[in-house]
């Protein structure tokens, strides 16, 4: 089994919440790692996500410690569409 990692940066405008999260992060940029198996056995090349991980705190932010944590991605996408509709 092949696995990749991507990494993105998400900005949020607001402060927000996600799940498995315990309490709300500031707004800011936040980067995400998606991992990813190849799906084998097709004839092009095909990946499917099998985790997303945040990193805490916000790029720019001091911090003491950092965390990566693992989210879902749909509660991302949701929150940064709530974000945008702010």
């Amino acid at each position: 089994m092949t696995i990749r990692t991507t990494q993105t940066t998400v900005h949020f405008s607001s402060p927000f919440r996600l799940q498995g999260l315990d309490s709300a992060q500031p707004a800011g940029d936040y980067r995400v790692d998606y991992d990813e198996e190849l799906v084998e056995g097709l004839s092009l090349l095909a990946w499917r996500q099998v985790g997303a991980f945040l990193h805490l705190p916000g790029i720019g932010r001091p911090a003491t410690r950092f965390q990566i944590v693992p989210i879902d991605s749909a509660d991302l996408k949701s929150a940064l569409e709530r974000d945008l509709g702010s």
